[in-house]
């Protein structure tokens, strides 16, 4: 009997999409390319201070008590930021900090996503490509919170630093996970924290603010060194207003009410002076420097109306381009108009109506991003569904199936290697037929003679 669980659970699930999917797919009948025009951001932060608190700070709000994590998990050294105290015993990706009560807790950081290593050199700043949200976790949660109430007890500092950040995590865990390996279900997240705390004072309750539909969207993780040039954030331009308040959404997984996130607030200003900082790595081998000459023409001539120039008069024209030109899968674009009650819950919140204000703007296209340092930030398309530029630009030999390659980089390619398979039935493989994680669209390297995309990838390389 238990065997035939697994796929009824499945086909029930499927079915409950479907009403989603169909509505998620219908073909666009008209949009247009144009520009998103720049709003007023915050030009006074200290870039040292914003990267202190991105590795010490409780922006994040509760957490595990630490003694409580010290039980579980094995000291880790802090090989990457080089902490102290007790962040030096802890992963990179984790902060150990003083919760709103202070209780001593521990939590994910933003480097959890925003980090990743190459060639054995990790890249603050670069999307983490290599996790995986395939698993349900909510079981070990709740087994979790369990052991920490008996531990710490319910009148304790930690418990109450804790409740609410475990509680909040029970109704996300099942709502995130995806279909496929290396893509991030940032916004899931954030939908499932936020459909849980009243808009206004960002309180968390029991009752939910909006129902969720069972689709489950994810993207990859983009650099945030295209930050400072772009007038709009995330893959379909939807973030407009202060990118200070926009960036902090991994706050509402463990914040008590709008007051705290007023004080995580006020370190975003340094926050973003940080990001503004960051500096795409160098391709970190020789070029052909006739085929950048050649190829620097030809990404002219195709590719800089959407994607900007480079080199030293830059240009970059923050365009958003509709769904029935870049030909991408829409699934992702479509679920924040019509399938998420996440804008509507943001623009009546305490992020939108308080100064400085933003707002989530959603529509029916993807913004073509700026390329710095675009050959290190394989996967591509803005669901990770082509492992490499080579094949971004010449669509009839993107896989249908496939898998990384131990984590190996190729660099002829540029991209991650990776194996070819017959099916994506197991949890390794990249499976381009699943509703939302499509491989096709952006067919404008086609055209291409060989030659002339040999040219444009080895001028992607000085990007």
């Amino acid at each position: 009997m238990k065997y035939l669980l697994i796929p009824l659970c499945l086909i029930l699930s499927f079915l409950s999409c479907r009403p989603y999917l169909k509505e998620l797919t219908k073909e666009v009948q008209s949009s247009r390319v144009y520009r998103i025009f720049p709003s007023n951001q915050t030009s006074t932060g200290d870039p040292e201070a914003g990267l202190a608190y991105l590795i010490h700070g409780d922006y994040i709000g509760g957490g595990i008590p630490v003694s409580t994590y010290q039980d579980f998990m094995l000291p880790e050294p802090d090989t990457i930021l080089g902490r102290s105290g007790t962040n030096a015993r802890i992963p990179y990706s984790s902060n150990a900090y003083h919760a709103f009560n202070g209780a001593e807790v521990v939590s994910g950081n933003c480097f959890t996503c925003h980090a990743s290593p190459l060639e054995d050199k990790m890249f603050l700043g670069l999307g983490n490509s290599s996790a995986s949200y395939q698993k349900n976790f909510k079981l070990q949660m709740q087994i979790f919170k369990r052991i920490v109430k008996k531990k710490v007890g319910k009148d304790s500092p930690e418990w109450e630093a804790f409740e609410t950040y475990a509680d909040i995590n029970l109704i996300a865990l099942p709502n995130i996970i995806t279909p496929n390996p290396g893509v991030n279900p940032a916004f899931r997240l954030e939908e499932a924290y936020v459909s849980q705390r009243n808009p206004v004072d960002l309180r968390f309750s029991k009752a939910a603010a909006f129902q969720m539909s069972p689709y489950v969207p994810a993207s990859d993780v983009p650099p945030l060194w295209n930050v400072r040039k772009k007038h709009a954030l995330y893959y379909n331009g939807m973030g407009r207003g202060a990118f200070t308040k926009l960036l902090m959404q991994a706050s509402s997984q463990g914040i008590q009410d709008s007051s705290e996130a007023r004080k995580v607030h006020d370190h975003f200003d340094d926050v973003l002076a940080w990001i503004q900082t960051l500096e795409a790595p160098d391709w970190p081998r020789e070029t052909h420097m006739d085929l950048v000459a050649k190829g620097r023409i030809l990404f002219k001539d195709e590719c800089s109306r959407c994607h900007g120039t480079y080199g030293d008069r830059e240009t970059y024209p923050n365009k958003l381009v509709p769904l029935h030109e870049v030909q991408t899968d829409p699934v992702y674009a479509r679920y924040f108009l019509q399938a998420s009650g996440l804008a509507d819950w943001y623009n009546q919140s305490w992020y939108a109506t308080s100064p400085p204000t933003s707002t989530l703007t959603p529509s029916e296209g993807y913004i073509a991003p700026p390329l710095d340092g675009v050959w290190a930030t394989a996967p591509y398309l803005h669901n990770g569904s082509v492992p490499t530029l080579e094949a971004l630009l010449n669509s009839k030999i993107r896989p249908t199936y496939w898998q990384k390659s131990d984590n190996t980089y190729d660099y002829q390619a540029i991209g991650w290697k990776y194996l070819e398979r017959n099916h994506g039935k197991d949890k390794q493989t990249y499976d381009c037929t699943e509703a939302g994680f499509g491989n096709q669209g952006h067919y404008f390297g086609d055209n291409f003679s060989q030659e002339e995309r040999l040219a444009v990838l080895e001028y992607l390389k000085t990007l």
